[in-house]
């Protein structure tokens, strides 16, 4: 599997129905991408491209392709996150967190829980 995984809004949508189904036939995933409209063929087609990409595994059922997550959602969230922060943020998390901050995206609430994590995390290296 590629260290790199950046998804469009499309293949996220289906990734996220089969973080939450564990596996799906074509047809069952075309079913699921709600208020998509896709043909099967179109579904067929991204499947295929994410399992070449080792994002997806495929089993023979039948006559039909059976498909299964071979990474996490927060993997993709680390990778995709990290794609951002190189391209947008030029490679800078603090500027990330001042513009999340900046834009009012973060409520006071979210501060104190972003103190914890970092408290959590400092704690953490310290019992290596």
């Amino acid at each position: 599997m590629a260290e790199d995984i950046v998804l469009s809004d499309l293949q996220l949508e289906l990734m996220r129905v089969l973080w939450r189904t564990g596996e799906l036939s074509v047809a069952d995933a075309t079913s699921a991408l709600v208020g998509r409209d896709l043909a099967h063929t179109t579904v067929a087609t991204l499947l295929t491209r994410l399992e070449k990409r080792g994002v997806v595994a495929s089993r023979r059922d039948g006559r039909m392709l059976v498909y299964r997550p071979c990474v996490s959602e927060d993997q993709v969230r680390r990778s995709m996150v990290s794609s951002l922060i190189a391209q947008v943020f030029r490679g800078d998390p603090k500027a990330l967190l001042a513009h999340l901050v900046s834009e009012r995206e973060v409520a006071p609430g979210d501060l104190e829980r972003v103190r914890a994590l970092l408290a959590q995390d400092d704690a953490g290296e310290g019992r290596s």
